[in-house]
């Protein structure tokens, strides 16, 4: 009965602290589960047919227990893990999808928007003073932009005070109710002057929304392996494949703007409520076992997630539970004490961690200063030759400018998922990323009329050509910057290098819709 009360002590002791039987086997091998049970039942020797009977059931229930044990380590879980983590990966796409399908399908509908403001007639004579008094294109471009970089800057500072869940999912209702009213006013007439301000007030709130949305979804996917940034950064691009594909099919079938409008801003209405219910799935989703802040180091959290359990039980066995394929206690030891000081550590200023970053800060300034100086300000100006006539003429800029950019965009961003090269330690990626800015002149010598400089690029598939290496590029180094970043910093200040990305992001944006205006007269 000596060996029974030296290893059953202990286990007994642990499993009536916590109320849980399982909990008494944690950290026992097969083999130790074995010797075990064949050192009670060898010391045992039941009286009686309900001694024998009180004994076998004992042990079934403690069999029992083991087994519950095993089925809850993660080795033996394994196919159980890989298809949730496939579904994180599947909502964080959708999450990427949601940020920017609701925006995309809005300006999606500035057809229907001119014509709503366009000159009044009277008795068949236009108003001239009213002539494109509104300036509908370039005061959107203009009221979009401002609140995006204002708020992706307030939250790089101020994530830290409000909750990450209140962030996300109140800026997912607003936009929902936005959209809504967006919609309803399309069966409202009212005055031009009201319609004008109602429809830049929306516009400001959706894309103030939009940018603590997009900034805090960053900082949370920041957080993971680089799997689930490129699935994010895919979600992103096919949002603008289904915006130019609703426009194709708008063009083809000739609807009239405010029935196309009415779908255009309902379509929105259905993205955003699935991506909220996504979000909120997620949540109860266990996806940190995935590596949620170790920013790649699976192997060594794998490790200390072992030794913790199986220091919770202290059994006497002939034999260490731990075996030299384990890492040795040193590493072990290592990784307790490292984990340890990482929980005592104070996440760093945002200064310092931007000191950390600027190359890739910048990086992504420059990939979408350079997109936006020319996508889609001079890309749609773009005329084709000869070959495209008749219908072709007429869906030509939604075809080749909106879809073919938003298909290589998105082919770009997922080739991500497996080649990651220039590293980030790499000096040859900022100048790659520099060397964009050759695109900027290729688009500005296609086929334009009204122009002032020679045309080089005439034909409509150079131009096509063009156009797809611009998307391709963009995705790829868009998605490796915002994918690297996480990378150069602790896990601890992953959220804030997302919120600063998100900012820098929204910074290029602001400094091609502004510099676009100034191409645009050159050419």
């Amino acid at each position: 009965m000596q060996n029974d009360k030296e290893i059953n002590g202990p286990i007994s002791a642990v499993g009536k602290l916590h109320n849980q039987p399982a909990l008494a086997m944690a950290g026992l091998t097969g083999a130790h589960w074995i010797y075990f049970s064949r050192t009670n039942f060898e010391t045992t020797a039941p009286s009686s047919v309900s001694t024998l009977a009180a004994v076998v059931t004992e042990r079934t229930c403690r069999l029992s227990a083991a087994v519950s044990f095993c089925w809850r380590r993660p080795n033996c879980k394994m196919k159980c893990a890989l298809n949730k983590r496939g579904l994180v990966a599947v909502i964080f796409f959708i999450l990427g999808m949601g940020t920017l399908l609701p925006w995309n399908f809005f300006t999606t509908a500035f057809a229907y928007f001119n014509e709503r403001l366009s000159p009044t007639t009277v008795n068949n004579v236009t108003d001239s003073g009213q002539t494109d008094r509104y300036m509908f294109n370039n005061m959107c471009v203009l009221i979009s932009q401002l609140p995006l970089l204002l708020f992706t800057l307030l939250n790089s500072f101020l994530y830290q005070h409000i909750a990450e869940k209140i962030r996300i999912v109140g800026s997912m209702v607003f936009i929902l109710l936005l959209f809504i009213l967006t919609a309803a006013l399309v069966k409202v007439k009212m005055e031009q002057d009201l319609f004008y301000n109602i429809t830049m007030t929306t516009i400001w709130f959706i894309n103030m929304f939009g940018a603590v949305l997009q900034g805090s979804l960053f900082g949370l996917v920041g957080k993971l392996p680089q799997k689930y940034s490129s699935s994010f950064m895919s979600g992103q691009a096919v949002a603008g494949i289904f915006s130019a594909v609703a426009m194709l099919i708008s063009q083809i079938s000739e609807a009239d703007n405010e029935n196309a409008a009415l779908g255009y801003f309902l379509t929105p209405c259905a993205a955003t409520l699935l991506t909220l219910c996504c979000y909120l799935l997620l949540s109860h989703l266990k996806y940190e076992e995935d590596g949620l802040g170790n920013n790649g180091d699976t192997k060594k959290e794998a490790t200390l997630k072992q030794t913790e359990s199986v220091t919770l039980v202290k059994v006497k066995l002939s034999e260490p539970a731990y075996g030299p394929d384990c890492g040795g206690q040193n590493n072990l030891t290592a990784a307790i004490r490292e984990k340890q000081e990482e929980q005592y550590e104070e996440k760093l200023p945002v200064l310092a961690v931007l000191k950390k970053i600027w190359v890739m800060a910048l990086c992504v300034t420059c990939v979408f200063m350079v997109t936006l100086s020319v996508f889609p300000a001079i890309t749609v100006l773009v005329k084709p030759d000869a070959l495209f006539t008749g219908i072709w003429m007429d869906i030509f800029t939604a075809l080749c400018c909106f879809l073919v950019f938003n298909i290589m965009d998105w082919i770009g961003r997922s080739v991500t998922s497996v080649v990651q090269w220039p590293s980030k330690e790499s000096r040859l990626f900022p100048i790659l990323v520099v060397a964009r800015l050759i695109f900027i002149p290729a688009f500005m010598l296609c086929n334009i009329p009204s122009r002032h400089l020679p045309v080089v690029f005439k034909h409509e598939f150079a131009y096509i050509l063009i156009m797809s290496l611009f998307a391709m590029t963009n995705g790829y180094f868009a998605c490796l910057c915002m994918s690297y970043a996480p990378q150069l910093v602790r896990p601890k200040d992953a959220e804030t290098t997302g919120a600063l990305m998100t900012f820098f992001l929204a910074l290029g944006l602001s400094l091609g819709a502004a510099l676009s205006f100034v191409l645009k007269m050159l050419i």
